[in-house]
């Protein structure tokens, strides 16, 4: 009916099974055959912006947190915006892969073996985990100033920070999750973030990091010193200027 009515149809010979067969054994193999270089840093660094300027300026780039419509952390849910079901993440991520030239690197964030709810692919993980790092620095006050920002819909509504912060509870106990509601509750935002930097992110960030990124303390070091879109042009073009000399 389709074709009757003017459109172009292609017909997949096995169906949806065979085309999930595909996907599944593609991404058992791609991972493999390209060059990783890992975007670490910790929570608020840019880590995201900088990915977005370094594909704008023509790199390779895997955006795995856009393409799981999550931030990759507790508090990473998209306002309005779910996380695709698992199948159609893979699918996501394999048609992104099939565009990769092996010749040249992909960029992509430091992740865990989970964003959100969905399971990065296993062959993948294993590949970035090895991959070469490069290590994006900003001073805390900076971090704090770019996740206000970036976490602009909690800072307009605490109590939907607060249902979010519940999920530490098991973790940090009620009178500390009660602590930082309050502060949250008083719009002491630049007290909260600190705090949650320095006692929960920082220290899992830095664990996680140390633990799954081998390569971590010899890669190369990107400070980033503006929250400004000048500033990540700065670094992503000097970055990619130097290891295109190299």
């Amino acid at each position: 009916m389709l074709q009757q009515i003017g459109w172009r149809v292609g017909r997949l010979d096995g169906g949806y099974k065979a085309y999930r067969r595909a996907v599944v054994a593609d991404l058992e193999e791609l991972p493999r055959r390209f060059k990783w270089r890992v975007v670490c840093g910790l929570t608020g660094s840019g880590k995201s912006r900088l990915l977005r300027e370094l594909a704008r300026r023509g790199a390779q780039v895997l955006d795995l947190e856009a393409l799981a419509a999550h931030r990759g952390s507790v508090l990473g849910n998209l306002p309005g915006e779910p996380q695709p079901p698992q199948k159609l993440f893979e699918s996501l991520v394999w048609a992104d892969l099939r565009k990769v030239d092996p010749a040249r690197p992909v960029f992509v964030e430091a992740e865990s073996k989970k964003i959100g709810n969905l399971r990065v692919p296993e062959t993948l993980i294993d590949a970035m985990w090895n991959g070469e790092c490069v290590r994006l620095e900003a001073s805390v006050g900076l971090r704090v100033a770019m996740l206000k920002q970036e976490y602009q819909h909690f800072v307009c509504d605490p109590a939907l920070l607060g249902t979010q912060l519940d999920c530490l509870t098991a973790l940090y106990g009620h009178k500390q999750v009660g602590a930082w509601k309050a502060l949250a509750a008083a719009g002491e935002w630049d007290a909260l973030v600190r705090e949650l930097l320095e006692n929960h992110y920082d220290p899992a960030y830095t664990r996680s990091t140390l633990k799954h990124y081998p390569r971590h303390a010899h890669g190369i070091r990107l400070e980033i010193t503006a929250d400004s879109d000048a500033a990540f042009e700065q670094i992503a073009a000097g970055y990619l200027e130097k290891i295109q000399s190299t």
